[in-house]
């Protein structure tokens, strides 16, 4: 198995905490990765300055969907201005992975761009 594929992002792939529908939504993008196919669609409930609740569905590679769950652990009860304020970089630290491929890196940013796209009420 590849070191790209760390235990961090095998076991947020295997057990998402996030991952299915959040009916209640108040804000929701969804995006594509169009050089792998893979796609995320994320679901907040967003009250007053706080991210409330949040969930994820798609499909793609074990490298965006663990980036979706990661962040969404990550965001999950805090300010949005937090989550607006991430960064490329701390998305790798969240996967655990510092250096990346140029396609690769466009897997697990998937999750930031779509995730900034809710918060900042993008339409798809």
């Amino acid at each position: 198995m590849s070191t790209l594929y760390t235990e961090i992002i095998q076991d947020a792939y295997k057990h998402p905490a996030h991952r299915g529908d959040l009916p209640d939504h108040s804000h929701s993008f969804e995006d594509e990765n169009p050089l792998c196919g893979d796609v995320l669609r994320m679901e907040l409930q967003v009250d007053g300055d706080r991210v409330r609740s949040a969930r994820f569905s798609g499909r793609g590679c074990a490298i965006s969907q663990a980036s979706a769950e990661l962040l969404l652990d990550r965001v999950e009860g805090r300010a949005v201005a937090d989550a607006l304020a991430l960064e490329k970089d701390d998305v790798l630290e969240e996967l655990g992975i510092p250096e990346i491929s140029p396609a690769r890196l466009k897997c697990a940013l998937l999750a930031l761009k779509v995730l900034k796209g809710a918060l900042y009420g993008l339409k798809a």
